[in-house]
């Protein structure tokens, strides 16, 4: 039996196929709801399904009743006529019929309005499905895209695009199916009326009158969606500049920048401001020629009317119920006009989120990728080359074995191609030549899920999510114990830190972990890895930006999480990899050297050089602590003697 999902789920299979053009290419509105159609009628959403055709129903008979307006109208008008009165009298001078026409008049308006509104909210929960349903994909999708995709984009550009998207796809899905096929039923009911009540000489000019509306609509709004592009291009920069300096809010204080960045970003804003000010210039343009055409068309009907009452052919009610229908008719009209208008709008709005969509992730799973199969966790990089452009190669011929459950070190100077050799690993990219192995199989053979649940990452630079430290420890393995959380932190060595906090593990650590240092949230990633108990363990230079002190102490617990693992450790800081069993010495991505500790030291080649060198700087720290340490006793005995005198 098959089992229905869940009222709160997304559907398996309702994901349209991909595309390889924006709507503007091919088909605009049409194409747009082609791939919004999945989440406006979903398949695996029957109750959704359901709450459409009910809308549809609704829809056609609040277009009935709206049609029926000015026949009530007409009626209550011509049963006040003087003649009419009398006679009406004469039969029943108990209730007239003109308040009977009246009270339905009344009772006509509000079913009216109450078959309108609940159309609307019936339709809601499947528009803001589909909402969720592209928001949500677009979501999943970035993720999927390769690191060299994210590198190359801004942050709060990507994230405007998606709130733009979004709320275009809301406007398309809103307006399309509540607006457009309404107005068109309408437009049919009315025409169907005129003939019916009047002769036919009103069709032509009724139909001559909505013409030029919509032609001066449809050529109005053309030229306005390029304004609408460069309103949303310069509106996309300033979020960007802005996201971009208050996440380097410590650099801006640090130089004194805040007249800058605010220049910069008063620069962006001024181009929003001037496209928006053209955008909303045009649109007065637009409204005021739609009043025009449609108030010349509606005193020419009146016209027509008003000469038929005065020939006798037309009775009042009649000249009235031709202003209301064209009262009526401006109702759809003006909706033709938004409609067109915000579904280009809302199209120019979705265009750079199907953009982001129809881009292909560079690292794909072949088809049936099996996942990774872990026996003693070996992992080999056999003639690995590998460039990020083709005018700068960065690995060239790499080949190497980290033994189960041994520490590799990678060292070298910066540029020499040790932190590619960890994005390569974790198949951030894919090797231009050679293979990379994990206990014999090709990581291109395998699921990248599966790859990535085996293989800890402590970097260098630790961003943490801006919420809680158990949340962030958690993140190691979402199904941990608060106890199995907790011991994460003590083999950490930040147990203590925590539990001195006034709310514990349920700290707030800030945007990017900045409430707490460099070394609690190094400690923090550690225990995030250790509850995550990979068997291949990546150390990308995971004490380079620490002081000493901290680094012995961080160092400690790296020795704890490596213990028994496999272990790749991209160093920066030798004194950290002096009890590798081997350690790679890499120069302008080619392996120079591999030994050691001592080994290299004896080949008095390039590990030499940088051992020597990094000795020297740290003597030199050391040197100055002590200075220091000893300034500092000389100040305060002077400052008691000074006291005793």
């Amino acid at each position: 039996m098959a089992v229905q999902p869940s009222a709160g789920s997304l559907p398996a299979q309702a994901a349209p196929a991909k595309e390889t053009r924006s709507p503007r290419d091919d088909g605009d509105t049409f194409n747009a709801l082609k791939r919004l159609w999945p989440y406006i009628w979903p398949s695996e959403r029957p109750d959704l399904q359901r709450r459409v055709m009910v809308a549809l129903v609704l829809m056609v008979c609040g277009k009935l009743v709206t049609v029926a307006l000015p026949l009530v109208y007409k009626w209550s008008t011509d049963s006040l006529l003087p003649s009419a009165l009398k006679a009406e009298m004469a039969q029943n001078p108990m209730i007239s019929l003109p308040v009977l026409l009246v009270l339905l008049y009344g009772v006509v308006r509000i079913l009216f309005n109450g078959l309108n509104q609940l159309r609307d909210g019936l339709f809601a929960s499947v528009g803001q499905y589909a909402v969720r349903g592209m928001g949500t994909r677009t979501f999943k999708h970035l993720h999927e895209l390769s690191l060299r995709y994210h590198l190359t984009r801004r942050t709060g550009g990507l994230s405007r695009v998606i709130e733009r998207g979004t709320t275009g796809i809301e406007t398309i899905v809103r307006l399309t199916i509540l607006v457009g096929a309404p107005t068109i039923l309408e437009l049919v009911f009315m025409v169907v009326i005129i003939a019916w009540e009047f002769d036919l000489t009103y069709i032509p000019v009724m139909a001559v009158t909505v013409w030029l509306y919509i032609w001066f609509s449809v050529w109005t709004s053309d030229r306005r969606m390029s304004i609408r592009r460069e309103m949303n291009d310069a509106d996309t920069d300033s979020m960007s500049k802005a996201v971009d300096s208050l996440l380097n809010y410590e650099t801006v204080k640090y130089f004194n920048a805040e007249g800058l960045e605010a220049e910069r970003y008063d620069r962006a804003m001024a181009k929003r401001s001037n496209a928006a000010t053209r955008t909303y210039t045009s649109l007065a343009w637009l409204n005021f020629g739609q009043a025009v055409i449609f108030t010349l068309g509606m005193v020419a009907t009146m016209a027509l009317s008003a000469s038929a009452v005065v020939q006798g052919h037309q009775s009042i009610g009649q000249f009235v119920m031709i202003n209301a229908l064209m009262m009526q008719l401006s109702i759809p009209l003006n909706f033709i006009g938004t409609l067109y208008r915000e579904i280009k709008q809302g199209l120019v709005d979705i265009e750079a989120m199907f953009k982001v969509i129809d881009v292909p992730p560079e690292v794909v799973d072949k088809p049936g990728a099996p996942d990774l199969v872990i026996n003693n966790a070996s992992v080999t990089f056999e003639n690995v080359s590998f460039s990020y452009d083709a005018e700068r190669q960065i690995l060239n011929n790499v080949s190497f074995t980290v033994p189960a459950g041994k520490t590799v070190a990678i060292v070298g100077p910066s540029g020499a191609g040790k932190s590619t050799i960890s994005r390569l690993l974790f198949r951030f990219y894919d090797v231009a030549k050679g293979r990379i192995l994990i206990d014999g199989q090709d990581i291109r053979d395998i699921s990248q899920t599966s790859l990535r649940r085996n293989i800890g990452m402590v970097p260098q630079d630790t961003v943490l999510f801006n919420d809680t430290i158990k949340y962030n420890i958690r993140y190691g393995r979402r199904d941990a114990t608060d106890e199995e959380i907790i011991e994460a932190a003590r083999l950490a060595q930040i147990a203590p830190f925590i539990e001195r906090l006034p709310h514990s593990f349920e700290t707030e650590v800030g945007e990017r972990g900045l409430k707490l240092s460099g070394g609690e949230k190094q400690r923090v990633a550690i225990a995030r890895t250790i509850l995550k108990a990979p068997p291949i363990l990546m150390l990308d230079e995971a004490t380079s930006a620490l002081d000493t002190h901290t680094e012995r102490e961080i160092q400690s617990a790296l020795d704890t999480v490596s213990k028994n693992r496999t272990t790749l450790v991209i160093a920066h800081r030798l004194s950290t990899v002096v009890e590798a069993d081997e350690i790679i010495v890499l120069e302008q991505g080619v392996i120079v050297e591999r030994g050691t500790h001592e080994d290299l030291l004896a080949q008095n080649g390039l590990y030499h050089s940088m051992w020597i060198r990094q000795r020297a700087v740290d003597e030199a720290r050391e040197r100055l602590k002590e200075t220091e340490a000893a300034n500092a006793v000389f100040e305060k005995a002077g400052t008691k003697a000074t006291a005793a005198e």
